[in-house]
């Protein structure tokens, strides 16, 4: 018997009766994430502070997902292109430049999305593995996503780049946009020569990638792999104490926590959804979470609202499902819910717990949400549309647990002890400088 499986016995034999728990993941290694090679990783880091690939030379992937915030924003709903600044002070800008729109989903954490088994990303997983345009994915650019991408990282990498709200800009602002509005692909040529014609990127790219031998050839695919090199090999993260005490060591968790992981793998059927070493099955479900923002619908579909799933697949069955997120450090990345609902993970566990009645007791101010005048009046008008209400409500994949105050505290415990040790000090980190002269934020 395994020191992991006789200290999870050991632990099983102090639950009570009811906590009949789940089977616990392996431990996490390194061979369970994709290859990286640290020196286009170094480029990736740079690409990812580097305004150069937004379409106004405005904004980067860092806007959303910076290093002060764990790899998101601390934001519920995102400022993108147009706004100033980062994380919750961030503004939506003035005049002919302010924003136009909310970002309409919660930025998405970063950790272990170099695993290998992740096949689907973005909350709707309109991105995935697989054949259907013969280029390795189901995507929004279709059959146009380019070939020679590393991997699912890589190609969620390019996603962004193309969104209008995000990092493209509006149409007749810049090139960028102008050329997305013919064409997803017409945008990632321009993109990419404005980052070649840079003589300290083309040495770079020269330099670690075999397939290049003069800074012409560099194309929006080597770009897609350098970020996605340096995402796998910047937001790995498996020394939590939950790692460690899948790891063998029966003292690494807190009583509490300890608790918190019978209950998680028990009672409160958590692991149901939070399965696997990532603790996600990579599946969507309906929590019923509030809602709020522009939301994403189908391209018909002109009401503010977020029909998850749905707008991706367009079947009916998948209204208002969400994808699973993976877990590891999730106290670090507040607020919680594919829109940012909850600002506590106590909120959220909760909400899991008792999904309908903390709907009906949420309240506007529990969003972080910049204040935005302009954007006000349809912040929250999806609460006045009855049948969206009701049909909102009616789509539920989890069922209330009746949880006592001190089983949610030991849940959350159980969630901080998935805080890596070294969560805070990652390899690459914010560059102070990057190629383009532009600003780092």
């Amino acid at each position: 018997m395994t020191p992991t499986r006789a200290a999870h016995l050991l632990l099983l034999s102090l639950w009570p009766a009811w906590a009949a728990a789940g089977a616990l993941p392996p431990p996490l290694t390194d061979a369970d994430f994709r290859d990286a090679d640290p020196a286009k990783a170094r480029i990736g880091q740079l690409l990812f502070y580097d305004k150069i690939l937004s379409g106004n030379r405005n904004i980067s992937c860092s806007t959303c997902h910076h290093h002060d915030h764990a790899g998101g924003d601390g934001l519920s709903l995102g400022i993108g292109e147009g706004g100033s600044g980062i994380g919750p002070e961030r503004t939506p800008g003035t005049g002919d430049d302010r924003i136009m729109k909310r970002v309409p989903r919660n930025a998405s954490a970063l950790w272990n999305l170099g695993h290998r088994d992740i096949d689907v990303l973005f909350h709707d997983g309109r991105l995935e593995a697989s054949d259907l345009y013969d280029n390795g994915f189901n995507s929004p650019a279709q059959e146009w996503l380019p070939l020679g991408l590393d991997g699912i990282l890589a190609a969620q990498a390019l996603i962004p780049l193309t969104a209008q709200f995000e990092m493209a800009g509006n149409i007749r602002e810049n090139d960028v946009a102008g050329a997305i509005n013919d064409r997803i692909d017409a945008a990632w040529p321009i993109l990419a020569k404005r980052v070649r014609t840079i003589p300290q990127y083309g040495e770079m790219f020269v330099e670690a990638f075999d397939t290049i031998d003069d800074p012409a050839e560099i194309t929006i695919v080597e770009i897609g792999n350098a970020i996605a090199d340096f995402e796998i090999l910047e937001w790995t993260s498996h020394d939590s104490p939950f790692d460690a005490y899948l790891d063998g060591d029966e003292q690494a968790l807190s009583p509490k926590a300890a608790r918190g992981m019978g209950l998680f793998y028990g009672k409160a059927g958590c692991d149901g959804c939070h399965s696997g070493q990532l603790l996600s099955d990579q599946q969507f479900h309906a929590l019923a979470l509030p809602q709020f923002g522009p939301g994403r619908t189908r391209l018909f579909d002109p009401a503010a609202r977020d029909v998850g799933r749905m707008g991706e697949s367009d079947r009916l069955e998948d209204a208002y499902r969400f994808r699973t997120p993976p877990l590891r450090n999730v106290a670090l990345t507040a607020p919680y819910g594919h829109n940012g609902a909850y600002p506590t993970l106590e909120g959220i566990v909760r909400h899991h717990a008792r999904p309908r009645a903390m709907l009906e007791a949420w309240t506007p101010d529990m969003a972080h949400l910049p204040d935005v005048p302009w954007l006000e009046p349809i912040d929250f008008v999806v609460a006045e549309n009855r049948r969206e209400r009701a049909r909102h409500r009616a789509a539920l994949d989890i069922e209330p647990v009746p949880l006592t105050e001190d089983e949610i505290g030991d849940l959350v415990a159980f969630l901080e002890s998935l805080t890596g040790a070294t969560a805070r000090d990652r390899p690459f980190g914010r560059p102070v400088t990057v190629p383009s002269g532009l600003p780092v934020e």
